[in-house]
């Protein structure tokens, strides 16, 4: 199986959380956004669809 990179950033996951809950009638705070982006990359790491790098 080939591996591909790929770079998830929260704040892109925030913004589309953002679109998304607007386009369906809601209202979120950007703490509560912040929260969904961390919680879905969260998500993401803990069913081994991404591992996380840290940047030094």
């Amino acid at each position: 199986m080939k591996e591909i990179e790929v770079v998830i950033d929260t704040e892109e996951i925030a913004e589309f959380f953002y679109r998304e809950l607007i386009r369906r009638g809601f209202v979120p705070s950007r703490i509560e956004l912040e929260e969904l982006a961390d919680i879905t990359f969260d998500y993401l790491i803990e069913k081994c669809i991404i591992d996380e790098e840290v940047e030094e």
